[in-house]
């Protein structure tokens, strides 16, 4: 596997940083609106931002490539990596469709929802055992 150069490394890195800070911002926000209701509402609201926002600019760059790879990289790889890596996965899955591998977008969609949700399940079990509060 060949190692991604330092500049690329430098340009995500700084771009998830700043990706990381909007997401905390955003979801805090959005979650003040309400805070009683015991719903994640903020994290959903940062993964909608953060879909359309990369339908956006990945529909604007196809029509038009004014995206450079540099600039991809920061924006797409790393701030809205950092922002949520939900975004990313739309965008896969919304270009599987568009290409039109209608049934390996439903398994990609599957795979994420029930391993991600299991993974998390299972690891919430091995550190705190079957026992809920």
């Amino acid at each position: 596997m060949a190692t991604a150069p330092l500049s690329n490394l430098l340009l995500i890195g700084a771009g998830g940083a700043l990706g990381s800070i909007f997401r905390y911002l955003v979801g805090n926000f959005v979650q003040r609106f309400v805070p009683e209701s015991g719903f994640p509402y903020g994290t959903l609201a940062v993964n909608v931002i953060g879909c359309l926002t990369i339908g956006i600019l990945g529909g604007l760059n196809e029509s038009r490539a004014f995206i450079s790879v540099d600039l991809r990289h920061f924006l797409f790889v790393g701030v809205l990596g950092g922002f949520t890596t939900f975004s990313t996965f739309g965008y896969e899955s919304v270009g599987l469709l568009r290409a039109g591998h209608t049934g390996t977008a439903f398994f990609h969609l599957c795979l994420h929802v029930f391993l991600g949700l299991g993974s998390a399940w299972v690891g919430f079990i091995l550190t705190h055992g079957t026992s809920s509060r």
